[in-house]
């Protein structure tokens, strides 16, 4: 085991919110002691974001550093769907649904961990296993005045709102997964901090040593709000590298920062470094770009991240079209331009359009259309643009 003091304190700090117990988890990185750090996923859908990449990269940072790290699969607790920050239930995901997405996770989270020293584990290989009395004897560790003090639940009580009895399941499943693989350490979000607390009190219930827990904080989307697909604002860690390297140049100025923190592995002394010049008034942009090729370069090589800077400076620096724009044929010419943008899959609904189009986000050959509900005639030839990043040549 590595136990290089400055890895140790980089690892430590890196985009971490709060460790629990600090103090015990130092004292077991410099003993030298293999620790099994472990990180459950739900799998809720196919896409891994770069905010499910950010506990991902600490898990690679604690497997450089030797140590032995576990990846749940949370093909049960997908089911319930985690309540964590939500005033909803979440709507439940079927056996079928949550095998395919959890294949498709794990193939995504292993373009950052190193497979074959990647310990990955499904929660049905216990959960199984599991009868009623078992249920019965798991629900026991705890009292319904702990798993009401989830300030989620609380607040959904507060006000009134649902609060389904298959969601106060949730914690114990999650901590009942540290019972299983016997986990030193877990990391999750801030909003985890409740789950992985429980952690802690299922395995001593259990009479194993408690886990330590690290909170992580979180990666804003590319418009400064939680990143989720709710907002549309999240940058897929599979979305292609001249979109992904746009997105990322596209967030506000003050997050470029948390960015370099969270979602690259840039030395921590090198990030101070670029906050200082920021703060003398270096040009943001120059950094961004730098953190748009790092972000790219951890998915698709350094060849790739070197692309998509030409690509994105030839179309936004220089004004110049795309080098590859995606075409559409018409049966007809003349069709209201909400329609064109659904039919051509540039924006997902009518409504999506309608925003787009008022806000000033469309234009054809270069002439700016607000008009929603206008009817235009369309050519062969004619470039159409939609937001900043996408374009559509009329064939």
């Amino acid at each position: 085991m590595t136990k290089d003091p400055e890895k140790i304190s980089d690892l430590l700090a890196r985009g971490v919110s709060e460790i629990i117990d600090k103090k015990n988890v130092e004292k077991k990185l410099a003993s030298g002691k293999k620790l099994r750090v472990k990180l459950g996923i739900d799998p809720t859908g196919y896409d891994l974001h770069i905010g499910h990449a950010a506990p991902l990269l600490k898990l690679k940072a604690f497997q450089g550093l030797g140590h032995q790290v576990v990846l749940i699969i949370g093909d049960y607790t997908a089911r319930i769907g985690d309540p964590s920050g939500l005033d909803k239930t979440r709507p439940q995901l079927t056996e079928n649904e949550t095998e395919k997405f959890g294949e498709e996770y794990f193939k995504q989270a292993c373009l950052i961990l190193d497979k074959n020293k990647t310990e990955v584990r499904w929660q049905s290989e216990w959960f199984e296993e599991f009868d009623l009395q078992t249920i019965i004897n798991l629900t026991s560790k705890a009292t319904l005045a702990q798993i009401l003090a989830h300030e989620t639940f609380s607040k959904r009580l507060k006000k009134g709102l649902p609060l389904s009895t298959h969601e106060i399941l949730y914690p114990f499943l999650q901590g009942y997964d540290s019972v299983a693989v016997k986990a030193d350490i877990e990391l999750g979000a801030v909003e985890q901090k409740f789950n992985l607390l429980m952690g802690r009190t299922i395995q001593a219930a259990f009479n194993q040593p408690s886990q330590d827990i690290m909170t992580l904080n979180y990666v804003m989307g590319t418009d400064g709000r939680k990143m989720g697909k709710t907002f549309n604002n999240y940058i897929a860690i599979k979305d292609p590298a001249n979109e992904m390297f746009g997105k990322v140049m596209s967030i506000p100025d003050d997050l470029i920062i948390p960015y370099f923190e969270l979602a690259t592995e840039v030395p921590l002394t090198k990030i101070k470094e670029i906050k200082i010049a920021l703060a003398k008034g270096d040009n943001p942009r120059d950094h961004k770009a730098r953190l748009a090729r790092e972000i790219v370069a951890l998915y698709h090589g350094i060849k790739g991240a070197d692309e998509a800077e030409k690509e994105f400076n030839k179309v936004f620096k220089d004004k110049n079209l795309p080098s590859d724009i995606l075409a559409l044929k018409l049966k007809k010419s003349k069709l209201k331009i909400a329609d064109l943008l659904v039919m051509a899959k540039l924006v997902s609904s009518k409504a999506e359009a309608r925003r787009l189009i008022e806000q000033g986000g469309f234009s054809l050959n270069n002439k700016k259309i607000t008009e929603w509900q206008k009817e235009a005639t369309f050519n062969p030839g004619d470039i159409i643009r939609a937001g900043k990043r996408k374009f559509l040549k009329i064939e």
